[in-house]
């Protein structure tokens, strides 16, 4: 059962991320948003960096309080929010932005999609008209670029 609410969590995290990231941070926080879109930043941080932190304390939270309790569901929901970050992490930073580099000569489809989909998201600099506020989830006409040779 603790495994099935991890794994709940995890894929409702990606709803949670669209709404967070289209209506938080290029809502009322678009300040600490604005320097990953626009690049306005000094140095290898981003005030953007802080939306870990913020992310990090209701996880630490859950699992601080859950493992009191013999580990019970609120430790798993916890565990589900934080694995779902790592998976931010390395595919958002590293992959998708490379802020190490790794995996830059992919051929992947569904990771040449994804790095496609979040290039259509930053072409927007400002807070309005964006597009692809997910972060695993990519719309499927992302897939046919790749999986349709007449369009390599």
């Amino acid at each position: 059962m603790n495994f099935l609410i991890t794994m709940i969590v995890f894929v409702l995290m990606e709803g949670a991320t669209w709404i967070i990231h289209k209506y938080i941070m290029h809502g009322f926080l678009w300040g600490l948003h604005k320097d990953h879109h626009d690049h306005s930043n000094d140095g290898p941080l981003e005030k953007n960096d802080y939306f870990f932190v913020i992310f990090a304390i209701p996880t630490i939270i859950l699992m601080y309080f859950g493992s009191l309790k013999e580990f019970n569901y609120l430790f798993y929901i916890g565990l589900g929010i934080m694995l779902y970050g790592m998976a931010y992490f390395f595919i958002h930073d590293i992959f998708i932005h490379q802020r190490i580099k790794f995996m830059t000569k992919t051929h992947n489809a569904y990771f040449l999609a994804l790095r496609r989909a979040h290039k259509q998201h930053h072409k927007h600099t400002t807070k309005h008209d964006g597009e692809c506020f997910g972060f695993l989830y990519v719309p499927f006409k992302y897939f046919q670029m790749y999986f349709n040779p007449d369009k390599k």
